[in-house]
């Protein structure tokens, strides 16, 4: 697959089938687009191409941090999973958002990607104040010459299928509802940082992980089962994590801080500056505060036994 980040010097391809969006996540239905883009391009002999933008558009728009199911690169491994030929990023400035959508069909669209066919979701909408629409795209591939296809909304766990929809349900810990609506566990990656030892003098060392994007988002605190992958490799470890204060160890006269400590059963090496990659299975209970180390080492062996028996292990 060919990554370009930003339009110039962009090579045009008449023959690109386009669909363009934000494609937080990659969900069930932004899959749906894909994979129907993918087969009408094979089909017609043409490239498969994926538009997006970075940072997200309501970021700039409104100033806010918008919280993130994918980063870019995690976006493109998947788009290249699913068969994609051509993922282009485009820098999304406030000039930018004062294209309008005529433009943007027009003069990027058309004239510099090199655009046969449209591929859009059923609620798409895109330009300046999201002005344009599917009776527009209309309008201009009768001009133009280019067609346009709307796929229509994804119905999963009575629902329809959006990134706003998983970040919800990843905000209250229904991990596993979220990983039905990707088609895949949620996850995240992060590089092990040194944490305070604790857990190594209870019997359950942890690995302590940095989130490398700010942006992305963390379920909801309380301890899960868990997958994680080190570094590259491709075996898949069971684990349970914890993400929360510590409340047992907190110190009252300090602001409590986030953490993501892991504790990977069955995997004794030192992992200080590795990446891990974490895929969420269960949340097994709340945070909670332990009135001594003797009462959070008996809980600890039971949340053990209850996510072992979660991953099958």
């Amino acid at each position: 697959m060919e990554l370009a980040y930003g339009v110039e010097g962009l090579k045009k391809d008449n023959s690109s089938l386009i669909t363009v969006g934000t494609f937080d996540g990659i969900h069930h239905g932004h899959q749906s687009i894909i994979r129907y883009l993918v087969d009408r391009a094979q089909r017609k002999g043409g490239t498969s191409v994926a538009l997006s933008f970075d940072p997200h558009p309501r970021q700039v728009l409104t100033g806010e941090p918008v919280p993130m199911l994918t980063t870019i690169e995690e976006r493109g491994a998947l788009f290249e999973a699913l068969g994609l030929d051509r993922f282009i990023v485009v820098p999304f400035t406030e000039a930018f958002a004062a294209t309008s959508a005529r433009d943007f069909v027009v003069a990027l669209l058309v004239e510099q990607v090199g655009m046969q066919e449209i591929v859009i979701g059923y609620d798409h909408g895109f330009g300046k104040g999201r002005e344009g629409n599917s009776d527009l795209l209309q309008q201009l591939g009768a001009d133009y010459g280019f067609s346009v296809d709307v796929v229509p909304a994804q119905i999963l766990e009575q629902g329809v299928v959006s990134s706003s929809r998983i970040r919800e349900l990843l905000a209250v810990g229904e991990v596993g509802t979220a990983g039905r609506l990707l088609s895949r566990p949620y996850s995240l990656m992060g590089t092990v940082v040194h944490g305070d030892g604790r857990g190594k003098t209870i019997g359950y060392p942890t690995a302590n992980i940095a989130v490398a994007n700010p942006n992305k988002v963390v379920p909801k605190q309380g301890v899960y089962a868990v997958h994680v992958r080190v570094g590259d490799a491709p075996e898949l470890h069971g684990a349970m994590m914890n993400v929360g204060v510590r409340p047992t160890f907190a110190n009252p006269d300090k602001k409590p801080l986030q953490t993501l400590e892991i504790h990977i059963f069955d995997l004794d090496a030192d992992l200080y500056g590795t990446r891990l990659t974490v895929d969420f299975v269960k949340r097994i209970r709340d945070e909670q505060k332990f009135n001594s180390i003797d009462a959070l080492i008996k809980q600890l062996s039971k949340d053990e036994a209850r996510c072992r028996a979660e991953l099958k292990l």
